[in-house]
């Protein structure tokens, strides 16, 4: 069947726009002028519900937070609720109707630790994130629509491994020796190291991306993020009914948002291992910006699949715990890893395209923590204590027939501090 209809150059389908990231992608893309449609089952509330965990911050229901966002911006964003991973029909005919110039991709379950919790999230993870991509792009070719896909991907597939080298954005450069002795040159898919289930699916997006762009020809941009810290943007905190989501759980806290969580009741900062775990970083306006940046900026027709390192800064896990130690007085506790991964790793990604676009990026160093602490202080109430340490394995049987991989034990700890007489964070 071919439609082959003509998108509208303004409108923006944001695939998962309730959640973490999607909802202030949503919410800028709109206030930056875009026509936006949100399609999302509420999968993610529903795993609150499961979990027995909200987020720290009250997010309201997603029909008054659009209404509030509608009486405040004078723009209305519709939303169509559905299973992207099943409802494929229900797709197609809302990309016939609606024909939008960008769909961007969020619809994937978002947590490494709750994709290892059991069989169950395991299979959960794998169906939904992989049937959600393959659903889309199928979906896309099906139609004929020429939509170009804004894809929130991680720098997880790269795996947690120090690579020796400047990690580049998606490709690599190889040279291989031929029977003749002479060198074949060649430019491929930087191989993926995935550590968890979620990270696999991310990883196996890469490959059907690679293949609808080579076939079909659609166009992606795949955006390979850090970890995102941080809550508000500018458009969530205009008003309390719009505030973003803000996890401390154990699945699905990041692991700065969790630590200033914890400072905030006083609660032992919990650090994996021995912490020397690198990992990439984002504050979350920089994603929303990221994202406007892809949606402006679509690929030509006829090139390969962008791939942009998102990130602006590096650091290692103790050294962030110490930073919010030092400042709060609370300390540290230094706990046995679940995962299984290096007990330390260096990491150096290249991040030029997005930093050739104008992004600028916001850092640790610029103060911002102090936005994050405020809503850890202020709904610090709220937290279930016995959410905060995860509860998922990633491997629940010893190997057979190898060395079971161990973390080593940190070998110093941080002394307790007394608290700060104020219970304010002050950072």
């Amino acid at each position: 069947m071919h439609h082959n209809p003509t998108p509208e150059s303004n409108r923006v389908l944001v695939l998962g726009g309730d959640g973490f990231c999607g909802w202030p992608s949503v919410l800028h893309l709109s206030a930056a002028g875009y026509d936006v449609a949100i399609v999302d089952n509420l999968a993610r509330r529903q795993i609150d519900v499961e979990l027995e965990c909200e987020s720290l911050t009250p997010i309201r229901p997603l029909g008054q937070r659009l209404d509030t966002w509608a009486r405040l911006s004078g723009r209305v964003i519709p939303h169509h609720r559905f299973d992207l991973a099943r409802h494929y029909q229900r797709l197609v005919d809302l990309l016939l109707e609606w024909r939008p110039a960008t769909v961007v991709h969020f619809a994937e379950q978002r947590s490494a630790p709750y994709s290892m919790k059991s069989a169950y999230e395991k299979r959960y993870t794998m169906e939904n994130n992989l049937g959600a991509t393959n659903n889309l792009l199928t979906a896309l070719v099906e139609t004929g629509l020429d939509a170009h896909v804004v894809h929130l991907g991680t720098m997880g597939v790269y795996g947690y491994g120090s690579a020796g080298m400047k990690i580049p954005e998606g490709y690599l450069k190889v040279a291989v020796e031929t029977e003749s002795g002479e060198h074949a040159e060649n430019e491929i898919l930087y191989p993926t190291h995935p550590g968890s289930i979620y990270h696999l699916t991310k990883s196996q997006d890469q490959l059907s991306f690679y293949f609808f762009n080579k076939n079909d020809g659609v166009r992606v941009t795949d955006l390979h993020q850090g970890i995102v810290w941080g809550t508000q943007t500018v458009e969530t905190a205009r008003d309390e009914r719009l505030i973003n989501r803000f996890d401390y759980d154990g699945d699905f806290g990041t692991v700065l948002n969790r630590f200033l969580m914890q400072a905030a009741i006083n609660h032992p900062l919990s650090v994996h291992g021995t912490g020397g775990q690198t990992r990439a970083f984002i504050h979350i306006q920089d994603m929303v910006r990221c994202i406007e940046l892809a949606v402006a900026t679509p690929p030509a027709h006829g090139d390969r699949v962008r791939i942009c390192n998102q990130m602006t800064e590096t650091h290692r896990v103790r050294d962030l715990a110490q930073l919010i130690s030092v400042e709060t007085g609370v300390e540290i506790a230094y706990l046995d890893n679940p995962r299984v991964e290096a007990v330390e790793n260096n990491l150096h990604a290249a991040n030029d395209f997005l930093l050739s676009l104008g992004l600028e990026p916001i850092t640790l160093s610029g103060g911002l923590r102090r936005e994050v602490t405020e809503i850890a202080d202020t709904y610090a109430h709220r937290c279930d204590k016995s959410k905060i340490m995860t509860q998922s394995l990633w491997r629940q049987h010893p190997i057979r027939g190898t060395r079971q991989h161990t973390t080593e034990p940190a070998k110093h700890k941080n002394k307790p501090r007394t608290p700060p007489t104020n219970s304010a964070l002050r950072i």
